[in-house]
């Protein structure tokens, strides 16, 4: 097959034009994923995305915070928020499924400590959370 030595193929695009073309827009949908965006408020609220899976089943309110509880088909989940976030003071969170061993998170928090999840599939489970030294605890729920 002769070749025309006057004719050349297009040489490949340089390597930082096709680099831009593909890291442009992956780069860009990945900030869309992990930058935050406002509700239809304008700005954020204080019920913002919970950090447990699950719906939201119970909340108990005590003098410096509160104990929220969720749960799956599968999970319970629990978090003890503070009622004026900012100080870090000691908080804990603690959840236990009937006949389990208790899964338990506590230091200094500012805001919230938690989640701590259980296995309660067919199981009633046990809470606690407490935001510098006052608490609340339940008995047996989530049947």
């Amino acid at each position: 097959m002769p070749t025309d030595p006057t004719h050349t193929p297009p040489p490949p695009p340089p390597r930082r034009r096709l680099l831009a073309r593909v890291l442009g827009p992956l780069l860009a949908a990945l900030a869309l994923l992990l930058l935050p965006v406002p509700g239809p408020g304008g700005g954020g609220t204080a019920e913002a995305a919970s950090v447990c899976h699950g719906r939201p089943t119970k909340t108990y309110r005590f003098a410096t915070g509160e104990l929220r509880l969720y749960r799956n088909r599968h999970y319970a989940c629990a978090v003890t928020v503070a009622k004026r976030p900012g100080t870090v003071r000691p908080m804990t969170v603690s959840l236990q499924p009937r006949g389990g061993r208790p899964a338990l998170k506590a230091g200094r928090f500012a805001r919230q400590t938690g989640p701590v999840t259980v296995h309660a599939l067919n199981r009633c489970v046990s809470a606690y959370g407490s935001v510098a030294g006052q608490g609340r605890s339940t008995g047996w729920i989530l049947c």
